[in-house]
C-alpha cells in the first residue's frame, strides 16, 4: 500500500490524528493554566509537578463509582482548577445510552472465566500489539522510558483492567471501572498538555491552524530529566507529521487490542468464542472506551468490522515511520520481562519469545524485532508441542466440547506472570485500596479451572506448586 493513499485515503481515520478529548483536554488546561512566561524552561517542572500533584490527590478519592457522583475537590486549589474537575467527573463518568448491561456483565465474565488465560493474551499478544504504532510507541518510549521500567507499566495497565472487568466494575455504585477509566483519560490529556507544551490540542489539531504551527523542537535539558513530565515536555513533537499525541486514532487502536486481539488470540489457540460471547466482550470493551473519551464511529461492533479497521490503522501506522524506531526496545523488554517472571532457562527460555509470535501477525513480529533467530531446538519443541496439544484438543473435544490442553498449557504460563508481576503483595497495584482485597480474592478462583477435568486441575497444582494440595488450600 503507497504512502500517499494510505495517508489521504481514509476520511475516517485520518481527521482522528487530529482530533484528540476536548472534554478532558479544557480540565487539565485549567488545572495546569499557561506555561510561566509562554515557555518551557527547566523551572517549569517544578510548578507543573506541584499543579499535577493537586490533581493526583483528588485522583485518591475516586475509589467507586458512587464516589464520584458526590465527589467534591479540595478548596486548596484556584476556583477554575476546582470547577473545571468538578465538571470534567459530571461529563466523562456517564454510560452511554447505547449500553447493554447484560452485554457488560458477560464480558466481565468471560474475562474471569478465562483468567489467567487473559492475562497470558494481555502479555503475549495485546501489549505486542500495542507497540506496533510508531507514533503510538514513541510516545511510550518517552512517557517514562517504558524499556526501563517495563513492570510498572504493565502493572499500571492491569490497574485499569482489572476494575473494568470485575462484575459490577462499570455499570453498578459500588463498581470502581468508571472511577479508573476516567483518571487514565485525565492523564492522556496531561500527556498531551506535556508534549504539547501548554498549547490548546483542539486548535493546533484543527486543519486550517495546524498548518501555522511550527514543530515544537527538542530541548537539551542542563541534567537528564528527573522525572516522566520533564521529559515529555523536553522530548518535542512535530503534529503535522505526527498528529496529536494520544489522539483519537492511536486511542481507538489501543482499545482493539484489549478486545479485537485477545479474542484473536482466542481462536488461534483454538479456543474461539461464540460469536455473541465475542460481540458481548467488544461491546464491554467499546462501553470503556466511550468512557475513556474514544468517538463511537471508531469502534467496532463486530469481529469482521474489527479485523478490518485493525489492519487499517496498522498500514497507516506503518506508513509514517518514526526514527528512531523504539519498538524493538519496548518489545524486548516486555519478552525480557516475562523471561524473568518465568524464571525459564535453557531451551524453554525462549517460550515467551515463540508464544509472542505465535500469537501477533508476521508483520507485527517483523515490526517488533521479534523475528531473530532461536535455537532450533527451541522452536521444534514449541512446534512440536503446538502440534500434538491442538491435534489431542481436536479429538477429545467431540467427546468432550470444553476439553482444552491448550488452555491448560496458557495458564501454567499465566500463573507465574500473574502471581510475580500483577498481585505480588509487596508490590500492591496502582488501586484504590478498597479493591486489593477483591482482585486477589478474584484471583483466587483462578487456581481452579472449572471447565477441565479434576485430573487436569490436579496435574496443574503439582507443576504450579509442587504438591497435589486442595483447591480451596493452595496458595495463589
Amino acid at each position: 500500500m503507497r504512502r500517499d493513499a494510505v495517508d489521504l485515503g481514509d476520511p475516517l481515520l485520518e481527521p482522528a490524528r487530529f482530533h484528540a478529548d476536548p472534554v478532558a483536554d479544557a480540565c487539565i488546561a485549567q488545572v495546569l493554566g499557561p506555561l510561566p512566561d509562554g515557555a518551557f524552561t527547566a523551572a517549569t517542572s517544578g510548578v507543573r509537578q506541584k499543579q499535577i500533584g493537586w490533581v493526583n490527590q483528588q485522583f485518591a478519592r475516586w475509589n467507586t463509582n458512587a464516589a464520584l457522583a458526590g465527589w467534591l475537590p479540595d478548596a486548596n486549589a484556584p476556583e477554575a482548577a476546582v470547577k473545571a474537575m468538578r465538571d470534567y467527573v459530571a461529563k466523562a463518568s456517564v454510560l452511554p445510552d447505547w449500553t447493554d448491561h447484560a452485554k457488560v456483565l458477560r464480558a466481565q465474565e468471560i474475562f474471569t472465566d478465562y483468567s489467567l488465560l487473559s492475562c497470558t493474551l494481555l502479555f503475549c499478544a495485546s501489549l505486542p500489539e500495542c507497540y506496533v504504532i510508531p507514533d503510538l510507541a514513541a510516545v511510550l518510549h518517552a512517557a517514562g522510558q517504558l524499556e526501563q521500567h517495563t513492570e510498572h507499566r504493565i502493572r499500571a495497565t492491569a490497574a485499569m483492567i482489572f476494575p473494568v472487568m470485575m462484575k459490577g466494575g462499570l455499570d453498578t455504585p459500588e463498581g470502581s471501572g468508571v472511577a479508573q477509566i476516567i483518571k487514565v483519560r485525565l492523564i492522556h490529556a496531561t500527556i498531551r498538555n506535556m508534549v504539547l507544551r501548554g498549547q490548546d490540542p483542539d486548535l493546533v489539531g484543527h486543519h486550517e491552524a495546524r498548518r501555522a504551527v511550527a514543530p515544537i523542537p527538542p530541548m537539551q535539558l542542563a541534567t537528564p530529566a528527573s522525572n516522566l513530565y520533564e521529559a515529555l515536555m523536553a522530548m518535542g513533537w512535530d503534529v503535522d507529521a505526527e498528529g496529536l499525541p494520544c489522539n483519537q486514532e492511536e486511542l481507538a487502536y489501543t482499545l482493539l487490542t484489549f478486545g479485537y486481539v485477545f479474542l484473536r488470540g482466542m481462536r488461534t489457540l483454538g479456543l474461539r468464542l461464540p460469536d455473541e460471547d465475542e460481540r458481548a466482550y467488544l461491546h464491554g470493551w467499546n462501553v470503556v472506551g466511550h468512557v475513556l473519551g474514544i468517538r463511537r464511529e471508531l469502534m467496532a461492533d463486530d469481529m469482521e468490522t474489527a479485523a478490518a479497521l485493525f489492519a487499517r490503522m496498522q498500514a497507516r501506522g506503518r506508513a509514517r515511520p518514526v526514527l528512531p524506531d523504539s519498538r524493538p526496545e519496548l518489545a524486548g523488554a516486555l519478552i525480557n520481562t516475562m523471561r524473568s517472571s518465568l524464571d525459564l532457562h535453557g531451551i524453554l527460555r525462549n517460550f515467551p519469545l515463540l508464544l509472542t509470535r505465535h500469537l501477533c501477525t508476521r508483520r507485527s513480529v517483523r515490526d517488533l524485532g521479534l523475528n531473530k533467530r532461536c535455537s532450533i531446538f527451541s522452536v521444534l519443541l514449541f512446534s512440536a508441542i503446538l502440534g500434538i496439544v491442538r491435534g489431542i484438543d481436536t479429538v477429545v473435544r467431540i467427546f468432550s466440547p470444553k476439553f482444552a490442553i491448550t488452555r491448560f498449557i496458557t495458564r501454567l504460563v499465566g500463573y507465574p506472570l500473574v502471581t510475580k508481576l500483577l498481585l505480588d503483595q509487596t508490590r500492591p497495584l496502582l488501586l484504590p485500596e478498597r479493591l486489593l482485597e477483591p482482585v486477589q480474592d478474584m484471583s483466587k478462583g483462578w487456581r481452579f479451572d472449572p471447565q477441565a477435568p479434576r485430573w487436569l486441575n490436579v496435574l496443574e497444582r503439582r507443576m504450579v506448586h509442587g504438591k497435589a494440595t486442595p483447591a480451596a488450600a493452595a496458595p495463589l
